[in-house]
């Protein structure tokens, strides 16, 4: 790769808007079920099983496209990945307008979640590319954080119109927003600035090897590990599994329950831009952030669900507060495929990190509602509190698993960085160091 010699600010910034607006649609693509979820029910005559088939596939999907994307994306570009991308979800929810039974609805969702599988890693990969070295890390917490506008989005405008125009009109209108994101981006968004020239593999062979180097990568193989210990647990929480553990295991209202779920959300978007600077700042020590994060999350689900009956509100908000840094710490994930990889492959290490978070959390997801139905008599959904408590217990499983891959592949790591002349104070002398304006590292400021 050839790098401009100076960068061009404001162009940067537009790039990356369009970008993140391609994202946010994304992100709305992706949620606008959830939140049509009993009128899903109504027009398709299902259950709520066959509904929550939707999520599970819609996740499965785009975790089992990412590797393959990420490929593809460094093969063609951000670019065409993210127009292929809107087009898809587009299609998808045009065929969902029209759906009349469950079979078509499933087919609609899964084109939805191929699409989303092609969005964001797209977008992050812009991101090196236009921004100094510094900025990279804030400006890829920022994604992720205002990506989630499109959530907001699903939430009220799309769930007005609904009610006002009903089903087929607002899943016409999604498609129709699809289409012009698409147009949008082929229009406007380019891969690269002027001078900069990313050479892609141009063969089978190439393709293959370059797969190979990317997983050979122990910086590739932290940011799996990292993405799934710090994602997972906060994700199902917000996305399935906190509500009914909130009002069914802890006695909560509906809107108590909700205001601590727009409490998660809300937080995790004060926290990601601080998390973004602190990597910046501290790029040697990102995993002791990772380790920071992990420990504050299992040690409160360890005290809520040991707390002798139900817990006080004090505790469910303490642990809101903690799963609302999840998010934002599975960003770091995608800090160590990009620092430890060239530019040419940075589309499939971002595709092979963002596995590890998704997989993690549809795991969990499944797990969780196998532990429930186990103890709960009958189809009842009236599930005990001890239930809960078990079911989340399944959470240390994953917790284990992340924790020994971050460390295995983080000594990996830090041993080749040895081999190449980079050493790595005590924690403490480093800090002692960045006070005093000086450097106790051996020779570089940007890996781990």
């Amino acid at each position: 790769m050839t790098g401009p010699a100076t960068r061009a600010p404001r162009r940067a910034y537009a790039v990356w808007a369009v970008g993140l607006v391609a994202y946010a649609v994304a992100i709305f693509h992706r949620a606008s079920l959830g939140v049509a979820g009993v009128e899903a029910q109504e027009r398709f005559s299902a259950g709520a099983s066959a509904i929550s088939l939707f999520l599970v596939l819609q996740l499965a999907v785009y975790a089992g496209m990412q590797v393959p994307v990420g490929v593809a994306l460094d093969r063609f570009g951000s670019r065409r990945m993210i127009v292929a991308g809107a087009l898809t979800m587009a299609v998808g929810q045009l065929v969902l307008a029209l759906a009349g039974d469950v079979p078509t609805a499933v087919l609609a969702r899964v084109l939805v979640g191929a699409g989303d599988a092609m969005t964001f890693i797209s977008v992050l990969r812009l991101v090196p590319l236009w921004f100094p070295g510094r900025t990279v890390p804030v400006i890829t917490q920022l994604t992720g954080l205002l990506g989630q506008i499109g959530q907001i989005v699903a939430a009220y405008p799309l769930v007005a119109l609904l009610h006002s125009a009903g089903w087929t009109p607002t899943f016409l209108g999604a498609a129709a927003v699809g289409v012009l994101v698409g147009v949008l981006v082929l229009v406007s968004l380019t891969d690269a600035p002027p001078g900069v020239e990313v050479s892609a593999p141009t063969g089978l062979a190439e393709v293959r090897s370059n797969l190979v180097a990317t997983w050979r990568e122990p910086g590739t193989r932290i940011g799996l590990f990292t993405h799934l210990v710090t994602q997972f647990s906060g994700t199902v929480f917000a996305l399935l599994w906190g509500f009914p553990f909130l009002t069914v295991g802890q006695g909560m209202s509906a809107g108590g329950a909700a205001t601590l779920l727009s409490l998660l959300v809300v937080v995790g978007m004060g926290f990601a831009p601080v998390l973004g600077q602190l990597v910046g700042r501290w790029p040697l020590r990102r995993s002791d952030l990772v380790f920071g994060i992990l420990a504050a999350t299992v040690t409160v689900w360890t005290v809520v669900l040991l707390w002798p009956g139900r817990a006080p509100l004090w505790l469910l908000v303490v642990l809101v507060l903690v799963l609302s840094t999840n998010g934002p710490g599975s960003m770091i994930g995608f800090d160590f495929a990009r620092t430890e990889n060239p530019v040419e492959r940075t589309g499939s290490a971002t595709g092979v990190v963002n596995v590890g978070g998704f997989v993690a959390s549809l795991l969990t997801v499944l797990a969780i509602g196998v532990v429930l139905d186990a103890m709960t008599p009958g189809s009842s959904t009236d599930y005990s509190l001890d239930a809960f408590r078990a079911a989340f217990a399944v959470q240390y499983v994953f917790w284990a698993i992340g924790l020994v891959g971050v460390l295995t592949h983080r000594r990996q790591l830090r041993a080749r960085l040895a081999r190449d002349g980079v050493v790595l104070a005590p924690l403490v002398v480093a800090a002692r160091a960045r006070l005093r304006g000086t450097s106790a590292y051996a020779r570089t400021t940007d890996q781990d």
